[in-house]
């Protein structure tokens, strides 16, 4: 049977998480978008879509998030592009299970536009190529494109130069301290280092360098430094993205659940395996 052939109207289609198992900012252009390097980890847990055909050509999204005008959804968007970008006339309601934070790093929103670009691309049967989509992606946020990418990456750029990594099998316990780190407001700090030494590829490996937006979230957010403060007592603690959820890798999943098993009654937190590749690849080959 194809790859392909099983998902269909009446699929969930998975829409992971992403950690950065590091993330220097070697740079700034001109127009005022930092330079990065990071490296790109999929998990096994995150946010699920089902979609129906729509009427006429609308785009409903069926539960709309609090505070984010449906219009603005990155959902919602993705889908009237690739509708712009094809021509498409068809319509589609799509419903989403949130279960990634806001303002988490976490990816949440990236990977929903994501997984609405390759879910539709199939369900229309559009047959745009992943390398538009990923540049569709592009035009809705920096992250968007490696979920379409579909593998491990080590990026570069503002996040949309992409080449695939080997990562071993980990398992990563998440908490999610109850704060949101606005990502602009994070890059716009005067104390953010923006000069870190840009390296290959080839140079990662797991454990390499830090986040250089992590002392800044934690001098504005005293609860992320709580979360890293605590989960560093059981291995390299590290913040994601620009905040607020903390993570750190384990070998064995025994190990993360031990961890999870001690996290005290007011803290949030979860485990899940890392992925090799993303569980929607298959559908853009």
């Amino acid at each position: 049977m194809n790859n392909q052939d099983h998902w269909t109207w009446d699929s969930v289609y998975p829409a992971p998480a992403k950690l950065n198992l590091f993330l220097h900012v070697v740079g700034r252009r001109a127009d005022g978008y930092h330079l990065l390097q990071t490296v790109f980890r999929f998990l096994g847990y995150g946010d699920r879509l089902r979609f129906s055909p729509g009427t006429d050509s609308q785009v409903t999204l069926l539960r709309p998030l609090p505070g984010v005008p449906p219009e603005s959804d990155l959902s919602v968007r993705a889908a009237r592009c690739l509708q712009e970008e094809t021509g498409c006339r068809e319509g589609v309601r799509i419903a989403i299970e949130k279960r990634l934070p806001m303002g988490g790093g976490l990816g949440g929103g990236s990977s929903d536009a994501a997984t609405v670009l390759l879910a539709l691309n199939h369900l229309w049967q559009t047959g745009v190529p992943r390398r538009r989509l990923q540049e569709i992606g592009l035009s809705l946020g920096a992250d968007v494109p490696v979920f379409v990418f579909g593998e491990n990456a080590f990026a570069e750029g503002v996040g949309e130069a992409l080449r695939p990594v080997a990562a071993l099998p980990a398992w990563y316990v998440v908490l999610e301290p109850p704060v949101q780190a606005p990502t602009a407001l994070i890059f716009k700090d005067p104390r953010l280092k923006r000069d870190s030494t840009p390296v290959p590829a080839s140079a990662w490996r797991p454990g390499f360098g830090g986040n250089d937006l992590q002392a800044v979230a934690v001098r504005r957010y005293p609860e992320i430094a709580r979360y890293l403060d605590w989960l560093a007592r059981f291995g390299d603690a590290r913040m994601t993205g620009s905040g607020a959820c903390v993570f750190a890798e384990f070998a064995e999943e025994e190990a993360a659940r031990e961890v999870l098993a001690k996290l005290p009654s007011d803290m949030r937190g979860w485990m899940a395996p890392g992925l090799d590749a993303h569980p929607l690849r298959a559908l853009c080959e």
